[in-house]
């Protein structure tokens, strides 16, 4: 008799294991594409507006959140909302139910591509501004507390989609659903008072201000609850159960209400002593900026410099160029033009224009309703152009015409140096309101 010969069984290749259910979910379905579309809208759209934001942390922040809360929240709402009908739409859904699994456990599985691959587009976009932000940035620092609760926030909508494809039966839902959280979205943003806060967009403008260090946590407390409540109220058997869902939703209440306590116009920002200070040059006039635009002081004291050499003792020129949040505090100090108007990737893009804009706001004064008529009206407000273009020439392709202030122009660049402070000393010291008042050269 023949003996078999039976490899041992360390030799026989061991089964292969079967990939876990969610894994095959993450890597299947609309989900991935959805992260992909979340990633591209944010760098797009920052992309085309990246001169207004790569200068300071609040700016990119800021911007990013708004994108996140317009435009990543209605596609993750129907994305989503197409995700969670697409085993009604195969004929799969008996299929599902037939699995060994309690029916909250199928759910989560289901519900994960829809909430968690908006989620990582979005931070994704969020990293690379970021890292795009960095070089050109001194002071601050980015809010990733923000950040993480707009993606948690955009995770919660999608699972919320993910619901409302499972129950609507109408392939319009998705496209319709995500118009309405737009429209949503968008009202709850501009609204006023502290409800604005509740949404995902809200947006800030004050960028030497900081949010309040628990905003970012209860944030994502008050989405992350809502769509908890929604997931175990709908996947939880038998029903009894479901009155668990009141545990994510009392946390959800509870979250809004602390955001609704907060102020009406200033909602969860305050001011950061660290980024609205001021920081002077020791130049003569000083030029004094917030520390939050620091690293623009040398450009802007190089644009005042020749008006600053040309002012130098007439009575009447500013004694300091204040800029910030503080404004003039002191006799002698003049408001200086926002500097970010004028700043690209924190440089001063547009010297010229900035130093025409500074001698502008020098010359403005408040007048009052019926000031600056009278039959002197035009002749004052052409001079005062001439002294403004002397001073500072408007660049080319900006500004009014100059063509009738050119007379006075060259009356200016005649005069001898002493002629000329004995004038600025009289422009100065007159009061452009009143055209009787203004000198003519």
């Amino acid at each position: 008799m023949t003996a078999t010969l039976t490899p041992p069984r360390a030799d026989r290749p061991a089964p292969a294991r079967a990939p876990a259910p969610l894994r095959t979910e993450l890597r299947r379905g609309l989900g991935p594409w959805t992260g992909v579309a979340v990633a591209l809208t944010v760098l797009v759209t920052m992309y085309g507006k990246a001169p207004e934001w790569q200068g300071r942390w609040a700016d990119a922040t800021n911007l990013l959140h708004v994108a996140a809360g317009l435009l990543c929240g209605p596609l993750a709402l129907a994305a989503g909302c197409w995700q969670g009908g697409r085993d009604r739409r195969r004929g799969t859904t008996e299929l599902w139910e037939s699995v060994p699994r309690s029916p909250l456990r199928r759910l989560l599985v289901a519900v994960g591509p829809s909430a968690f691959w908006p989620a990582a587009g979005l931070l994704f976009a969020d990293a690379v501004c970021l890292l795009a932000t960095w070089p050109y940035v001194s002071a601050g620092r980015p809010f990733l507390e923000l950040l993480a609760a707009d993606a948690v926030a955009v995770a919660a909508l999608g699972a919320l989609g993910h619901l409302a494809g499972r129950v609507v039966r109408w392939r319009l839902a998705a496209p319709l659903l995500g118009i309405v959280g737009y429209v949503v979205l968008g009202l709850a943003a501009y609204t006023a008072g502290p409800a604005r806060w509740l949404g995902p967009a809200g947006e800030h403008q004050f960028f030497w201000d900081r949010p309040v260090w628990w905003f970012g946590p209860v944030s994502m407390a008050w989405t992350a609850g809502l769509a908890l409540a929604a997931l175990l109220a709908y996947g939880l058997r038998p029903a009894r159960l479901r009155v668990l869902a009141l545990i994510p939703l009392a946390v959800a209440v509870g979250a809004a209400g602390l955001i609704l306590r907060l102020p009406r116009d200033e909602g969860p920002w305050r001011q950061d002593p660290a980024l609205s200070r001021q920081v002077c040059d020791d130049g003569t006039p000083q030029v004094c900026l917030t520390a939050v635009d620091e690293s623009l002081l040398p450009d802007v004291s190089a644009a005042l410099a020749p008006l600053s050499a040309r002012l130098k003792g007439v009575p009447g020129a500013p004694v300091r160029w204040v800029s910030g949040l503080a404004g003039p505090a002191l006799p002698g100090d003049v408001a200086l033009p926002s500097v970010r108007q004028d700043a690209v990737r924190d440089r001063l893009a547009h010297p010229d224009l900035y130093l025409n804009s500074a001698v502008n706001w020098l010359f403005s004064d408040s007048c009052r309703p019926g000031d600056g008529t009278g039959p002197n009206a035009e002749r004052a407000s052409t001079i005062s152009l001439a002294v403004i273009e002397w001073l500072a020439p408007t660049p080319d392709d900006y500004g009014p015409d100059t063509t009738g202030a050119q007379p006075y122009i060259d009356r200016l660049n005649a005069k001898s140096p002493a002629e000329q402070r004995a004038y600025l000393t009289r422009f100065l010291a007159a009061n452009t309101c009143h055209p009787d008042e203004v000198p003519v050269p």
